[in-house]
């Protein structure tokens, strides 16, 4: 008997004319690992919280869900907490308490479980997770990965049977974000719990599912083993091809084999590159030993000359803590930024990432050393995007960014027009900003600074909850907007994307810069900080850290 059985489901929210769910059929068998992937606003969270119906958002439903063989509004509320866990995507959202303890407890003293058993399974929890250092810290002490580990564990006190997961590592570092998905599947192979997981980072959790589901405008579009869904989505030329590992986008785009022998891990992914070597198909580079400078990375100019460009944002000596005998959160940071440049800061959660954006933006200021900037329009878009709606509408929010005092309404509607084409929300716009999903929120908030015309951007996150397909035009925006001399300085997770796109990369470590360089020689000399792309070739290419790269490599190579 499958855990979860889903017949013909169809949801709509209240207003909308589209369907959010069109036509759902699903089973969902125990012990199953299933990762449920697609868009922005494809409707995944929605599908999700059908699974739990506490969280159910209000709407119309046709169709059935079954958990258990029984129809799910059958079991009550008790039973769905103690069998159903949900973890959220923003780890905020989801603590109820201020203590560590506490909050590993009150799930189980919300069943009225007794002393006992609450100590017991507390005590299990937090060996499981190596909770054991911080058991008695506040909550408002951790880091994000801690925090949403935290929530895990919290949920697997109650011993679901089936733990459901929403973007869970939208806000983790690539380090944090791929432990706590090595713990995800870790709590299904040795628990044995049944995993379904909404995820962006398939690069770090595809190769674990038994099965893939992938979503397009309510429907499921693919279905199957990682290898069977790249497949499909190449055969659709689906734009969620994009979004596949390294590997099997590769393997995809340089061959037409068999479907089941595609490369998903990195190890596989380095094992079909050297089979391809040996066949003289794609001969290995000589790699010459690296010039390191100071900062221990290949020195080597930038595509984008920042000599030729006017400095406009310069950062020297800085050091910044938030109370008087506090500890210091920048420590002697120094950096420079020219006209025109897309320069990403990467780097764990907690060094200080943030907080340099703020100084750069005047919100805060240093107690000593020097910040400069010569850009007047300064315009910061936050981690948290919700932090900019005001309105009850999206079209609201967006209009009070242009007062009709200074411009005519013909004038007004042509500006706000541009901007919603470009950012592609033309059909969110009579929608309240917190009804859309986590990417099209990040949309929205990219849509409202940029109708700002700024001439310094400041992005903290802004990918996070992206989907593949929307980065990739997000990208297209920001070099547009820099070829015509906007300088932006992105906060990021998402490497890959800094990768391909920026103009220099920057590492940042116990609050200060420690290696910049243009993102080719930057991700060449990492180990961890790097591309899935990189560690997959780099035993044959010296600096291939893109899939392009790869394969125009592999292609110059057999031709």
């Amino acid at each position: 008997m499958a855990l979860f059985a889903i017949e013909n489901l169809r949801f709509t929210y209240p207003g909308s004319v589209s369907p959010a769910l069109d036509g759902i059929n699903l089973t969902v068998e125990n012990g199953e690992f299933l990762v449920l992937c697609g868009k922005s606003g494809c409707g995944k969270s929605t599908l999700l919280r059908q699974l739990k119906t506490v969280l159910t958002p209000h709407g119309e439903r046709e169709g059935s869900i079954f958990f258990k063989g029984q129809p799910l509004e059958s079991a009550t509320q008790r039973s769905q907490a103690a069998s159903i866990g949900f973890v959220l995507q923003n780890p905020d959202n989801q603590i109820v308490t201020d203590k560590v303890w506490h909050e590993l407890a009150f799930g189980l003293e919300s069943l009225g479980e007794s002393k006992e058993v609450i100590r017991l399974r507390v005590a299990e929890m937090a060996s499981f997770f190596g909770i054991q250092q911080w058991y008695h810290k506040s909550v408002f002490e951790l880091s994000g990965g801690q925090k949403q580990l935290l929530n895990l564990a919290a949920v697997m006190t109650m011993q679901p049977d089936v733990l459901i997961l929403d973007e869970p590592t939208a806000q983790l570092d690539p380090i944090a974000a791929a432990d706590f998905l090595a713990t995800i599947k870790k709590i299904n192979t040795e628990i044995g719990t049944t995993v379904i997981l909404s995820e962006h980072r398939l690069e770090e959790v595809l190769h674990g599912a038994d099965r893939a589901i992938v979503l397009g405008d309510g429907r499921i579009i693919a279905e199957g083993t990682p290898a069977q869904v790249g497949h499909t989505l190449k055969m659709l030329d689906d734009p969620m091809l994009y979004a596949m590992p390294t590997p099997l986008r590769v393997y995809l785009a340089l061959e037409t084999g068999d479907k089941d022998t595609c490369p998903v891990t990195v190890r596989e992914g380095r094992e079909y590159l050297s089979r391809r070597e040996r066949q003289k198909e794609c001969p290995k580079e000589r790699q010459e030993e690296p010039q390191r400078g100071r900062q221990g990375v290949r020195q080597k100019s930038s595509p984008l000359d920042a000599s030729d460009k006017q400095t406009v944002v310069a950062v020297k000596d800085a050091w910044f803590r938030y109370t008087k005998h506090g500890e210091d959160v920048l420590r002697g940071l120094s950096f420079t930024v020219s006209r025109g440049e897309l320069f990403c800061i990467v780097g764990g959660n907690g060094t200080g990432k943030t907080t340099a954006l703020g100084i750069v933006s005047g919100l805060r200021r240093p107690y000593r050393g020097t910040v400069s900037c010569l850009e007047k329009g300064v315009v910061v878009l936050p981690q948290d995007p919700q932090t900019l709606f005001t309105q009850k509408t999206i079209r609201e929010d967006l209009l009070e960014m242009l007062p009709q005092g200074k411009n005519t309404v013909g004038e007004v509607e042509k500006q706000l027009a541009e901007v919603v084409e470009l950012t592609e929300i033309a059909a969110l716009l009579s929608q309240h900003p917190y009804d859309v999903s986590g990417g099209e929120q990040q949309r929205v908030a990219l849509a409202k600074v940029l109708l700002t015309e700024p001439e310094l951007l400041l992005l903290d996150e802004p990918t996070k909850g992206m989907d593949s397909f929307f980065k990739r035009k997000f990208a297209r925006i920001l070099n547009k907007l820099c070829d015509k001399d906007l300088t932006a300085i992105m906060v990021s997770h998402d490497l890959e994307f800094c990768a391909q796109y920026a103009s220099r990369c920057a590492l940042f470590f116990d609050g200060s810069i420690v290696t910049q360089s243009n993102p080719r020689v930057f991700f060449s000399g990492n180990n961890f900080y790097t591309t899935a792309a990189n560690r997959m070739s780099r035993h044959v290419f010296a600096d291939a850290i893109t899939v392009e790269d790869i394969v125009e490599k592999c292609r110059q190579a057999h031709d």
